[in-house]
């Protein structure tokens, strides 16, 4: 079983404020989006974009045999595929309504609001508003 919401942000909270600063976490956030799993240059298509993000950010959903949401991104920017990383990290394979329903405390708790430019912080949401669109999406089309 996966682990929850709740133990992953746990768990980043942990790996965050162990580095000692900024400039290290910086560091950590772009080596995250590094090892980020490719995605296929065939689905990085205008459909898949999140709108909303300086950088161009590609986000694709779909639903396992297990009624979870597994996602799939990219970005073109590392400090982005970096915060796209932490994300799926936290969304992929969970529940639809355990998605909607999280709450997300970690990019508060590893003080990454106070961290990102105003633009960053926009395609933060933007990307979290889409994770829980694709999340809703398939809550009703599981329970129709």
């Amino acid at each position: 079983m996966a682990n929850s919401i709740e133990q992953i942000q746990s768990e980043i909270i942990e790996e965050f404020l162990g580095l000692e600063n900024w400039e290290m976490r910086y560091k950590h956030l772009i080596q995250l989006g590094k090892k980020l799993t490719p995605m296929a240059e065939t689905d990085k298509t205008e459909e898949l974009k999140v709108k909303g993000c300086q950088s161009q950010v590609w986000l694709k959903a779909n639903i396992t045999s297990e009624g979870l949401v597994h996602f799939q991104a990219d970005s073109d920017a590392l400090i982005v595929k970096g915060l796209v990383a932490l994300l799926l990290r936290v969304f992929s394979d969970q529940a639809p309504m355990a998605i909607m329903e999280a709450k997300l405390d970690f990019i508060e708790k590893i003080e990454l609001n106070h961290h990102l430019s105003a633009s960053r912080t926009n395609g933060l949401n933007s990307m979290i508003q889409q994770i829980r669109y694709y999340a809703k999406a398939f809550h009703m089309l599981l329970h129709r």
